[in-house]
């Protein structure tokens, strides 16, 4: 199979367009090319679309621009909790994990869950466990610390206001995921999130839930999303594309932009997110002011933030 390739995305919502330096810019697309390289040469070896889109996320992980891993948010008690799931399209396997603290790679955790437990989610306190039991690598709270992140904390701490990401008076809103196509014509799909800054009481969002913020089957296609959560959740939105194509026979356009475009815009939600099916055909449809992104196949290289 010749048509393999990968689309990654670092949230929707992003910086407003009007307030992005040129600099600014540059260093999240560079950013974007690392992670889409990262997943890319995994597939060119033959390797699997799993371990693509791990070592594509993995990549936006260590990256303090986007809100996961290194660039995770602070909650309501001044920690990173943060969320990831991955899944394959062949047999429909997937781990997922959520509330979890000091790991420096949620999504491999996650990889651990679907390779190595009976279990899909795992959280908190046992999911910190299961990783010490597999050796999935932790860091202090140093590690995390970003000083835009924690400044974005300040402005709202000890408040019952939470806030997405870049926000300021609008909602903007980050997450990080891949989905890939590998030459065996096999799908898979990854999202990691550090969710929402002074989030409280343990909340967890769609990133971990499989069929709301995650979804792959090789049936139709591959899914990864970001936004409102509360919103995909209640959209079942990533599975919600994949029904629209098993179902009622849409393309994956067509089914991606009836998903973000249409239910998620018609409920108030804000997001988006990106899709590739089983041909290798790629869409990455929002419905905010843009969404950091990127594509890459044999025929051509996308990196693209705003409309």
């Amino acid at each position: 199979m010749n048509n393999f390739g990968i689309a990654i995305h670092g949230g929707a919502g992003t910086i407003l367009k009007s307030e992005m330096t040129s600099e600014k810019e540059e260093a999240y697309k560079n950013a974007l090319q690392a992670a889409l390289d990262a997943g890319y040469n995994v597939l060119a070896q033959r390797s699997t679309s799993l371990e693509a889109v791990e070592a594509a996320v993995r990549s936006l992980e260590d990256c303090p621009l986007f809100n996961a891993g290194k660039g995770a948010v602070f909650n309501a008690e001044g920690q990173h909790e943060m969320d990831a799931s991955i899944m394959e399209g062949k047999n429909l396997q997937a781990g997922a994990i959520a509330a979890v603290r000091n790991l420096k790679n949620p999504v491999s955790l996650a990889h651990k869950v679907l390779q190595f437990s009976d279990h899909v989610l795992l959280f908190g306190e046992g999911a910190e466990i299961f990783a010490k039991d597999h050796n999935i690598e932790f860091e202090t709270d140093d590690y995390f610390y970003d000083q835009y992140r924690f400044d974005q904390w300040q402005k709202v701490k000890g408040s019952d206001t939470f806030v997405l990401d870049h926000s300021k008076e609008k909602k903007y809103l980050g997450t990080v995921g891949a989905v890939a196509l590998d030459k065996e014509g096999n799908l898979a799909a990854a999202t990691s999130t550090g969710g929402m800054t002074n989030k409280k009481f343990g909340r967890v969002g769609d990133s971990p839930i499989i069929g709301a913020g995650n979804y792959a089957n090789n049936k139709t296609c591959a899914i990864s999303c970001t936004g409102s959560g509360e919103y995909l959740m209640r959209s079942v939105t990533a599975y919600d594309v994949s029904c629209l194509m098993e179902y009622k026979g849409l393309s994956l356009k067509d089914a991606s932009d009836e998903a973000i475009l249409k239910r998620l815009t018609d409920i108030g939600g804000d997001g988006g997110l990106i899709a590739m099916d089983a041909q290798g055909n790629i869409c990455m449809p929002f419905n905010c002011e843009g969404m950091y992104r990127a594509s890459k196949n044999q025929n051509e290289t996308i990196i693209e933030i705003y409309k």
